[in-house]
């Protein structure tokens, strides 16, 4: 069984974020939109999958430099010793959530959790699937220290669960509290997009790095959320790419190759000074701004809503069950349920070609459970829930009326 804390907590998240739909029912908040509340939840899916594969940097990497490299033997049965690994967890993820910030290439890795422009439980899950790449080094100093890999592994997850309840405008200011800790308040200033609010409060868990390292903004007017080159699209997949698509476009307009070095290493933003110069935010006109928007239809939001609840339970039975496969099998898995999610976020932009990709991915998911249910892999039950999925969404679909 996978003991990641993290998916350990997949329940808990879909229980608050219940808790929080309805009390924005009752205190009639606009806070939710559904295609928006969707492709949160699918980046977050794409991140836990992809998670399976990069977990040799998160976690290999950090083992390896302890097993050799470690220059103390720390005793893990001390007060001290789980109060010193919080700070320095906490820490080496200031800097590198900070550096995701300011350097152009970590952040299209983390670009995803910004991409939403609401802010509420939902983008808690919204996380990158390559953030990993970039910012896993940051904590290797710790595994030298002699940290051990597992204790850091569970602090890091602490670190990262304590983020969920900090998505909310829900929550108002909470006096002393944030004078040492993140806050909703806090980190609502992090998710805007005002000129101001640009790279601000990057805390985990505790506010005092800002204040201390300078990047600390109290919350004044309601931020604007989102990034400033809006993605405009429910895909989770092209969310993890669309900025480095853009990077590329911008690296092929750059001549010379130390200034395509220094593209890659400088703020987002930043070009040489002959192509215009760095290009800050802009000024917000909020009497004029314009959120994203699609209009699915009811019969399209229900389609779609079942296809989420059935992939969200998908994939919790497929991460909890992983360790027994083997990695093709793996890999075959997540890129069906990967095809799934994308299908979510495309059906809701209406695209020409997510009609006939639905119906490929409903026959070869039918066909799979055939194909199994024949090899012995699955049981007989097993087969007909399969198979019902599939004549369900198939029936489903027919019905639905695709239209703007």
């Amino acid at each position: 069984m996978n003991l990641n804390p993290i998916v350990l907590s997949i329940p808990v998240f879909f229980l608050l974020i219940g808790v929080e739909l309805i009390a924005v029912r009752f205190s009639h908040k606009d806070l939710y939109r559904f295609p928006d509340a969707i492709a949160n939840l699918g980046c977050g899916i794409t991140s836990q999958l992809s998670g399976l594969f990069l977990k040799v940097l998160g976690i290999g990497v950090y083992e390896l430099l302890f097993e050799y490299t470690a220059l103390f033997s720390l005793p893990s049965n001390t007060w001290w010793y789980w109060l010193l690994l919080f700070l320095l967890a906490d820490l080496s993820y200031y800097w590198a959530h900070r550096m995701s910030h300011e350097i152009n290439l970590f952040w299209g890795g983390h670009v995803v959790h910004h991409q939403s422009e609401e802010y509420n439980l939902t983008v808690a899950l919204r996380q990158s699937s390559l953030q990993v790449v970039w910012t896993f080094a940051f904590s290797l100093p710790l595994a030298t220290l002699g940290f051990a890999t597992w204790d850091f592994a569970l602090m890091s997850s602490f670190i990262t669960l304590y983020q969920f309840w900090i998505h909310t405008e829900l929550i108002n200011k909470m006096g002393w509290f944030e004078w040492v800790f993140n806050t909703p308040s806090h980190h609502r200033v992090h998710h805007g997009r005002d000129p101001k609010y640009i790279d601000k409060n990057h805390a985990g868990t505790l506010i005092v790095w800002d204040k201390l390292f300078g990047t600390f903004q109290e919350e004044e007017e309601r931020p604007t959320y989102g990034i400033t080159k809006p993605l405009n699209s429910w895909n989770a997949v092209w969310a993890n790419f669309s900025h480095y698509a853009t990077m590329w476009d911008e690296l092929k307009t750059i001549p010379r190759l130390q200034d395509r070095l220094k593209y890659l290493v400088k703020k987002p933003g930043w070009l040489p000074s002959y192509l215009g110069g760095y290009r800050p935010a802009p000024a917000i006109d909020k009497a004029k701004y314009q959120k994203y928007e699609t209009h699915p239809g009811v019969r399209l939001m229900t389609y779609v809503f079942f296809q989420y609840i059935t992939c969200v339970s998908g994939t919790a039975i497929f991460l909890f069950s992983q360790s027994s496969l083997g990695l093709s099998t793996k890999a075959g898995i997540a890129v069906l349920i990967g095809w799934w999610v994308v299908n979510c976020g495309v059906l809701l932009e209406f695209r020409s070609w997510a009609r006939w990709s639905e119906w490929l991915r409903i026959a070869l998911y039918a066909s799979c459970g055939v194909v199994m249910y024949l090899n012995a892999n699955l049981t007989l039950n097993q087969g007909a829930i399969v198979v019902s999925y599939c004549l369900i969404s198939a029936i489903g679909y027919y019905l639905v009326k695709y239209e703007k």
